[in-house]
């Protein structure tokens, strides 16, 4: 989409001009995961319009392959309309939090479906990452959503940000996107969309319910996420290792560095919703302070991050981390997109032993080491 973002602080009703930007979370993530150095292709549909092409030009700069990307001559591309504070998490949202407009109905995304998608183009690559988003355009989009995320051999790791946008699904059931995250490998969910899209408490609660996936990222805000991998789980080579989790701290719950005492942080090994009981690993990796210009991409980034350590072979902690690190690279400014830091300071950042990591304190201009209080 087209996204326009107000030129001052305010309900919509109040601001007298917008900015141009683009938006879109599969979009954000595959831009996040090119500029971080990975190869990366978005599929998907925009209007033949002016919007259109400067969607497509836009991606297309950040490094990303949009030759997969059809043209539509009768539908147009679709805008929104947002106050700085882009995701409302109940239908009507705080007004303080978040105020958006979508004008989707119709678009040329809306009308993805299995029959205009073709199979080589989203089996390419190592891990084709999808979003609800898309599940919640239409009924077209749904059926798409549902071959995508159908388990069969032969397919890619597939990567499922939950994405709920209660704006788009008032006249559908947002427990769809449970089923579609049981037919993933990965999984992403804030914790408060949880709540608000099928009313469970907390991480294990939503374990409880998506046991299927072989990973599951539940992401808690300020205190961190806490990530529940399955035994024996049967992933695309060089995707399944999880890597050494020893010295990841008390995977108990009881307080350890590496299973911060945090939201969710107990019932670790045969804990309550735990995944120790079925050989698997329940580990909670708090976030570092981050100094909140707009909250705007921080889950798209933290999946890009997830996503590229996930592509790296990188240990269970160290994608978590990649996760929050680029999360921060968002969190610290006004747009949806952030430069990620180079890989080698990504890398150096993420492998702080757990006492530096807690002191870890990133501001506006710490991924060009202009900002933030990094130890050394």
């Amino acid at each position: 989409m087209v996204t326009f973002v107000p030129s001052r602080p305010g309900p919509l009703a109040d601001v007298p001009s917008f900015h141009r930007a683009i938006g879109g979370a599969e979009s954000n993530v595959a831009c996040t995961l090119a500029r971080a150095g990975h190869t990366t292709s978005w599929v998907s549909r925009v209007g033949a319009d002016g919007f259109g092409d400067h969607l497509v030009d836009t991606i297309a700069a950040a490094g990303v392959d949009v030759g997969a990307v059809q043209r539509d001559p009768r539908r147009p591309t679709g805008v929104y309309f947002r106050t700085a504070q882009e995701r409302a998490t109940t239908a009507a949202g705080p007004s303080e939090r978040a105020e958006v407009v979508y004008y989707r109905k119709g678009s040329a995304a809306s009308a993805l479906s299995p029959a205009l998608v073709r199979r080589s183009d989203v089996w390419a690559g190592r891990v084709l990452h999808l979003t609800g988003i898309t599940g919640a355009l239409s009924a077209s989009c749904r059926a798409l959503m549902a071959r995508l995320t159908h388990r069969e051999p032969g397919r890619p790791l597939v990567s499922f940000d939950v994405n709920h946008r209660p704006a788009l699904w008032h006249d559908a059931d947002p427990w769809q996107l449970a089923e579609l995250a049981r037919g993933c490998d990965l999984v992403f969910v804030g914790e408060d969309e949880a709540q608000a899209a099928w009313g469970l408490p907390d991480a294990d609660a939503v374990r409880a319910a998506l046991p299927e996936p072989a990973m599951l990222v539940v992401k808690q805000g300020a205190a961190g996420a806490t990530v529940f991998t399955s035994a024996g789980a049967e992933l695309p080579e060089g995707l399944g290792d999880l890597g050494d989790l020893s010295g990841l701290g008390d995977l108990d719950g009881s307080g350890g560095a590496g299973a911060s005492g945090g939201a969710g942080a107990s019932g670790g090994a045969g804990g309550p919703g735990g995944d120790a009981g079925r050989g698997g690993v329940r580990l909670q990796v708090p976030a570092p302070a981050v100094e909140v210009v707009a909250h705007v991409g921080a889950g798209d980034a933290f999946a890009a991050g997830f996503l590229s350590a996930t592509l790296r072979g990188l240990p269970l902690r160290d994608r978590m981390r990649h996760g929050h690190l680029l999360a921060a690279a968002a969190l610290t400014v006004a747009d949806d997109l952030a430069v990620p830091p180079d890989r080698a300071r990504t890398d150096a950042l993420a492998a702080l032993d757990d006492a530096a990591w807690g002191r870890l304190r990133l501001g506006p201009g710490w991924t060009r080491d202009a900002g933030g209080e990094v130890p050394g």
